[in-house]
């Protein structure tokens, strides 16, 4: 069962998180019936006699064995070559998720949430490395992190430190009746995204735009708004769900959308869409390449440098969508896009041609929405069909 797909997923959901609201009312920990819940939706959720049950099994015991391995590695030694092969192995999985398919090989690595469980086990890796994780990391710890099912198959991408945090958090009363409050409001405001708008962009609208479009062009434009919007209601109303579930549970998952259709340039949009997958890969890809360029000295160039780190950035981003040429072209154009930007961004500092004020900020965002919308047209894969 695909999470917060069906009216019965929620049925479900609602019985089952009902102990945890009057758990979390009375003051009480939440911790122990969560863990409970965490596995009666998951065997809800690869309840479908597949291997991805089996596959989800074997990718977590690897992760916890790298995580744990490292951890206890890293308490006494720091070799770069070490911190490069596990990470590797770690995402070894989801390269192989990737690649199977293309290679016509039954694609036994793949599962729901294989990229997100990656993300997180990668996450921890990294900040060990960084020394940010000092301390040996128990099992549960790891496994309740990766698991952790609101947000399983589509994110946010939360930190494992903020997400620990809010677990051993005792909520009082009117800390937990606050959080209630905004969970469920979250879950009315995805039913509204995701079924009720959504829904009708896609079925009264994409679906008749032949009998509405008097032209191929205009079938063509109208296909690439329309399925903008779709996109950012369907995915923002599953993001509404999952923050919402978070949020009941007592975890305050992290935003992944902040009015991104106002944006008033490229760099902006990214900081507003999709914003928990945007600023892990900003963190962990794009300033740890600057940073190595900047200390090995490769390249002087400051503005080459940011420039390579957005190509490597919207690249890997494109082709961790898909291998198939839409992703990659969509990757690829946002690379463009903001290393165009970026070349803007200086120029205008130095010879401030692009006027300020209200008006250019209307035309700003403007702009920047057909250039997002765009964007989601090469995403769709409609120009390759």
């Amino acid at each position: 069962m695909i999470p917060y797909s069906s009216f019965l997923f929620f049925i479900i959901l609602g019985i089952l998180l009902l102990p945890t609201m009057i758990l979390g009312i009375m003051g009480k920990r939440l911790r122990y019936y969560n863990v409970f819940v965490t596995i009666v939706v998951l065997a809800i959720i690869f309840s479908g006699g597949d291997e991805g049950f089996f596959s989800l099994v074997v990718f977590t015991i690897l992760q916890v064995v790298l995580v744990k391995g490292y951890i206890s590695y890293r308490q006494a030694k720091n070799s770069s070559l070490v911190f490069y092969i596990i990470s590797f192995l770690s995402i070894l999985p989801l390269i192989l998720s990737k690649l199977l398919p293309i290679l016509a090989v039954d694609n036994w690595a793949s599962f729901l949430g294989i990229s997100y469980l990656t993300f997180r086990a990668v996450q921890i890796i990294i900040e060990t490395r960084d020394g940010l994780i000092k301390e040996q990391l128990s099992v549960f710890q790891l496994v309740n992190f990766m698991l952790f099912y609101p947000t399983i198959s589509s994110g946010p991408i939360d930190r494992f430190r903020r997400f620990q945090k809010d677990e051993e958090k005792r909520w009082t009363p009117e800390e937990y009746k606050e959080l209630l409050y905004k969970g469920i409001n979250k879950i009315f405001l995805g039913f509204l995204y995701k079924f009720i708008i959504g829904y009708s962009i896609n079925t009264y609208f994409i679906m008749n735009l032949d009998s509405i479009a008097t032209s191929q062009f205009t079938n063509h434009l109208l296909y690439m708004y329309s399925y903008s919007l779709y996109l950012f209601f369907d995915f923002a109303g599953y993001t509404a769900f999952a923050v919402g579930v978070s949020y009941i549970m007592g975890i305050r998952s992290p935003e992944n959308f902040n009015m991104p259709f106002i944006s008033r340039n490229i760099k902006d949009f990214w900081n507003r869409w999709h914003m928990s997958l945007s600023f892990w890969f900003r963190d962990y890809v794009f300033m740890r390449f600057v940073l190595l360029m900047r200390k090995k000295k490769w390249i002087q160039n400051k503005m080459l440098v940011s420039n390579l780190g957005y190509v490597l950035l919207f690249l890997l981003m494109g082709v961790w969508h898909g291998l198939a040429i839409q992703y990659i072209m969509y990757g690829a154009y946002h690379a463009l896009m903001m290393a165009g930007f970026n070349f803007f961004e200086s120029w205008n500092k130095k010879h401030k041609r692009w006027p300020t004020g209200r008006a250019m900020t209307v035309v700003s965002i403007i702009i920047t929405f057909h250039v997002v919308c765009f964007g989601f047209y090469l995403f769709s894969g409609r120009p390759f069909q």
